[in-house]
């Protein structure tokens, strides 16, 4: 499975397949809210929170594959990513592209 944040593939010729795309909510237990939020009396880089967004993101992006590979895409393009706060400590991931076949 080929993914690129470009409308194309270089070298292919691409067939349209539909829209795909993964997404998840993470968030990280109190303890973990706790020590991140009195790391910002201080500043620096919020290291658990950091962990979280590349668990959320590699996790949506595992979806959206997965769900690319069922309809057989050979790859997908024109991938973007989004993020939300839901709640304090938690975020929502989505990530979405084109599913395309080779031709």
């Amino acid at each position: 499975m080929i993914l690129v944040n470009t409308d194309y593939i270089s070298g292919k010729e691409l067939e349209t397949l539909t829209l795909v795309k993964g997404s998840t909510i993470q968030s990280k237990h109190l303890g973990k809210d706790i020590t991140q939020g009195l790391k910002t009396l201080v500043g620096g880089e919020l290291n658990a929170y950091n962990d979280m967004m590349n668990e959320a993101r590699a996790l949506a992006t595992k979806r959206m594959v997965e769900e690319a590979e069922a309809l057989g895409a050979d790859g997908i393009v024109n991938i973007r990513y989004a993020s939300s706060a839901i709640m304090q400590g938690a975020a929502e991931v989505i990530v979405y592209g084109t599913a395309v076949k080779f031709v």
